[in-house]
């Protein structure tokens, strides 16, 4: 929901008539409520990025970049172009008070866990450090940058485009 709702659109009534549970358990589950709805759901989707990141990138490095943006291509056009990312959904909407800042700073790991992850990749197919943490943003923000772009335009196009000049950018930064 928060992927295509955006948060500030979600609620626990929502997520609870959504799936089909009792607004009761909804709460016995998440006792802090929509903050914790948000945290947890937030912490769930990056460790399933991070591991569709670990299973592209057992493919080598540009099979890897081509299968994280296919994983992102796939979920576009499977919601027909609905879906967005839940971390930068957290990331561009004004937490409603002070505790909703929890959420941003969760969607901040996440996204240096992402940026973690990509620049031990790059670091292990030859990018200098520097380089690496510097082609580690590019990805990681050309990416979140595109999926909008995809759903506003009811495209995969703006994906294909990023994709092959991440690509190039690699090529250049890492001599084969």
């Amino acid at each position: 929901m928060i992927a295509q709702r955006g948060v500030s659109r979600t609620s626990i009534r929502e997520v609870a008539k959504f799936s089909g549970t009792p607004l009761g358990s909804t709460y016995h589950y998440f006792p802090e409520g929509k903050n914790q709805l948000i945290i947890e759901a937030v912490q769930m989707s990056g460790r399933f990025i991070e591991k569709q990141l670990e299973k592209a990138f057992a493919l080598g490095l540009e099979a890897g970049i081509r299968a994280f943006v296919q994983y992102w291509r796939d979920d576009a056009v499977r919601s027909n172009f609905r879906n967005g990312c839940p971390v930068l959904a957290v990331s561009v909407d004004e937490p409603a008070d002070e505790d909703g800042y929890a959420a941003l700073d969760v969607a901040a790991e996440t996204f240096a866990r992402w940026r973690a992850l990509l620049t031990e990749q790059l670091q292990k197919h030859g990018a200098e450090t520097t380089d690496a943490q510097s082609l580690a943003t590019m990805i990681v923000a050309s990416i979140e940058g595109t999926v909008p772009m995809c759903r506003a335009q009811r495209s995969a196009e703006p994906l294909d485009h990023v994709e092959e000049q991440l690509l190039a950018l690699i090529r250049i930064t890492i001599p084969a």
